[in-house]
């Protein structure tokens, strides 16, 4: 079995639609959305809900008042000014226990927190295993990693090859959440100067935790001198550049349809060289595997 992770340096690149593109294609592959604060995969997958779980991350302190006896201790103590007038405002809640500790009553109690929902739905594409952050919560590394876990777990269960990873932009937490123990990184670039920073980001904390490193230029053509600054950067890093897709508005189009472009035209341009990228993908030492299946190729 491998595992493929798309990322991108920020949000926008055309991730989402590339892995949906992918995922119409591959044959025996299995949908993991790890994009859990802002997830938008299931807008083209439109997912039917087989299981839906809560997901509790961290605590957060409420103030009993029946034991409560206004001491001001709790309110005094908490760093992040998250109680007034005896009560716990739960956005400003770090969770950070420090009342709950000292609190001399024992007024305060300290459960775990609802911070969003995890499900595994059916989709025209196979298992897609994806998740909802609740407003404002955090967490979402630990949420990433739940669902890779449930991801794999059913992928084992299948016997399924290859498991397709939409991963959450930038290098943050929930960024190496997503990458951890992955076989390979995909990573889509924009053909701009900002683009060539995120990609170079992206690339160093893929080589941090050594996995291997591909990249795809969405848009290429946009910015030609842009391009092909990003090749060069890409081979000075020793970094495999799998395709370029040039601008096509089918991907609004397709969007807007709730399909991927393969679905709404695999004729065109964009579809023809996401195509070419997915097989210089799978061509790829690391993601070899000969019992992965293209349907369309």
């Amino acid at each position: 079995m491998k595992e493929l992770v798309i990322l991108s340096g920020k949000g926008g690149t055309g991730k989402t639609s590339i892995t949906a593109a992918f995922a119409s294609i591959l044959d025996n592959a299995i949908l993991c959305d790890a994009d859990v604060d802002a997830a938008d995969l299931h807008l083209i997958a439109s997912p039917d809900i087989q299981k839906e779980s809560d997901f509790f991350g961290g605590y957060e302190a409420v103030i009993n008042p029946d034991k409560c006896t206004q001491c001001g201790l709790c309110e005094e103590m908490c760093r992040f000014d998250a109680i007034h007038d005896f009560c716990v405002d739960p956005f400003a809640c770090e969770g950070c226990g420090v009342c709950y500790d000292f609190c001399p009553e024992k007024a305060i109690e300290f459960p775990l927190k609802n911070c969003g929902k995890w499900f595994i739905s059916d989709t025209r594409f196979g298992t897609m295993v994806h998740a909802r952050l609740g407003i404002a919560e955090e967490n979402s590394g630990r949420l990433v990693t739940l669902v890779r876990q449930e991801t794999l777990k059913i992928a084992q269960k299948k016997k399924i090859d290859l498991i397709l990873t939409d991963g959450p932009p930038g290098i943050g937490c929930p960024v190496i959440a997503a990458i951890g123990q992955a076989d390979a990184v995909l990573t889509v670039a924009e053909p701009t100067v900002s683009g060539r920073h995120d990609l170079e980001r992206v690339c160093q904390l893929a080589d941090h935790f050594k996995i291997p490193v591909m990249t795809c230029i969405n848009k290429y053509d946009l910015n030609l001198e842009q391009t092909d600054k990003i090749k060069a950067l890409a081979e000075e890093k020793g970094i495999a550049v799998v395709g370029q897709v040039p601008f096509d508005p089918i991907f609004t189009t397709s969007m807007i349809q709730k399909k991927s472009i393969i679905e709404t035209d695999e004729t065109s341009q964009a579809s023809q060289a996401v195509k070419k990228i997915l097989d210089n993908v799978m061509a790829q030492p690391v993601m070899k595997n000969k019992s992965v299946r293209l349907n369309l190729l």
